[in-house]
């Protein structure tokens, strides 16, 4: 039956369309099996996303995509037409080449983000919690995370930051190699700085410490990270103790002067700092970057990285465009191959079919005493002709009505080589023999 996949993304449809039509995840599996209990589908996978809500099916009929936005619509109480107006619809091949897209990051609203292949990994492991997936969707997922995997290999698209948080995290990285011995203070309790400390716990970082104004929202963002939280205050405190220094606020005056740095710095025996200054306006006076033990960045410096490594990416997508056509091919072939799979099977059933009832004959003539030569010979008489009776009634039928192209087929499926035989060798009123008609 077709693939079919309908939704909507950030790039078509604005937050407020795209939170309304969003699954929470107590959702997921009874609306898996609500939509297979509706009769639309035989099988689908839900991917629901910040940025995305999207329906992957194996489907009776093709032309049954808008019932299945109806649905979408209906489950979230949208009106019909305005789903439809920003949502987009997928067939057969392209929902391969869609979904490979998505699982490589290439569709992401960060390019090459890596986030989205977890996400597709949960999604697809709802479905088979909520048993709405079997022998299509099964192949098409795992055909896709093979191919976001290669994507991830063999290009550059993951390897360079480009947001702020990850940028910063990896230039620290470059003055510390091995991150599991540094300790980072953190200056703010924002949405950037949970970003920063997500990215140092995923580097394995030995210890966090968050400074804000208010000891309450640092304490509430420390505990996600088992870190220590502190006030502004506390900094100068805290500072000497610390290899890793990124802050984002929104104060209007620094936060950290050169003197404070400056004093910290001694306390550590020059020991390098490394400084990452996110904040518009800046939280580090930009002094500080004349110590000699201490690398200060600003979110200019940043930037620049972030510009270089989205060029890069962009590079890689290209490539990684190419691995996806390359393996929607291979994925369409393999379909052909096992779509020939029933084919095979009868031609199978069917020639043993046969092959016994010649068997038993030459059995009850056996039985009744005739010469086992004798029997054997009309054994292997009596299968040829029966395997190669509606072959060559095809090859007859298709000389008659000059088929060359169908003969040539056949040649090749029974691998025939033909003897070379000279043309006027063969009177122009005379063919050579064939078998008895009352053989085949």
């Amino acid at each position: 039956m077709p693939l079919v996949a309908v939704g909507i993304n950030h790039k078509t449809a604005p937050v407020e369309v795209r939170e309304r039509v969003a699954f929470a995840p107590e959702q997921l599996i009874s609306a898996h099996r609500e939509l297979l209990d509706s009769g639309r589908v035989s099988e689908a996978v839900i991917v629901s996303t910040c940025n995305r809500s999207e329906i992957y099916c194996d489907i009776d009929n093709a032309a049954q995509g808008a019932q299945l936005r109806e649905w979408l619509a209906e489950y979230h109480g949208v009106p019909t037409d305005q789903l439809t107006a920003c949502s987009y619809e997928f067939h057969e091949l392209e929902v391969v080449n869609h979904l490979s897209r998505v699982a490589a990051g290439l569709d992401s609203l960060v390019l090459g983000e890596p986030q989205i292949l977890g996400q597709l990994k949960s999604a697809y492991a709802v479905a088979q919690e909520a048993h709405s997936v079997s022998g299509q969707m099964n192949a098409l997922f795992q055909h896709c995370f093979g191919v976001a995997k290669s994507v991830r290999t063999e290009t550059a698209i993951g390897r360079n930051p480009v947001s702020v948080a990850y940028a910063a995290v990896d230039m620290s990285s470059h003055l510390f190699s091995d991150l599991a011995q540094c300790r980072a203070l953190l200056i703010g309790a924002g949405e950037t700085i949970e970003l920063v400390a997500r990215h140092l716990r995923d580097r394995g970082i030995l210890s966090i410490t968050v400074a804000n104004r208010t000891l309450e929202r640092a304490e509430r963002l420390a505990r996600q990270f088992g870190a220590e939280a502190i006030l502004l205050g506390d900094i100068p405190e805290h500072l000497a103790h610390n290899d890793i220094v990124i802050s984002s606020t929104a104060s209007q005056l620094p936060i950290l002067g050169k003197g404070v740095v400056e004093k910290a710095l001694k306390q550590r025996r020059h020991r390098p700092m490394f400084l990452v200054d996110i904040a518009v306006p800046r939280d580090i006076e930009p002094e500080v970057d004349d110590l000699s033990d201490a690398y200060l960045y600003t979110v200019d410096d940043l930037q620049q990285v972030i510009e270089d490594n989205v060029q890069s990416r962009r590079q890689a997508a290209e490539e990684a465009d190419q691995i996806i056509v390359q393996a929607v091919q291979q994925y369409a072939a393999v379909q052909r191959e096992r779509s020939a799979g029933e084919h095979i099977r009868v031609l199978r059933e069917q020639t043993q079919t046969l092959a016994r009832r010649e068997l038993e004959r030459a059995q009850q003539q056996l039985a009744r005493g005739e010469p086992a030569e004798a029997v054997l010979q009309r054994l292997s008489h009596g299968l040829t002709n029966k395997f190669l009776h509606a072959p060559t009634l095809f090859l007859r039928q298709a000389g008659r009505e000059g088929r060359t192209e169908d003969i040539e087929r056949v040649r090749d499926l029974y691998a025939l080589e033909l003897p070379e035989v000279p043309s006027e060798e063969w009177p122009a009123d005379s063919a050579p023999e064939t078998d008895n008609e009352q053989d085949i």
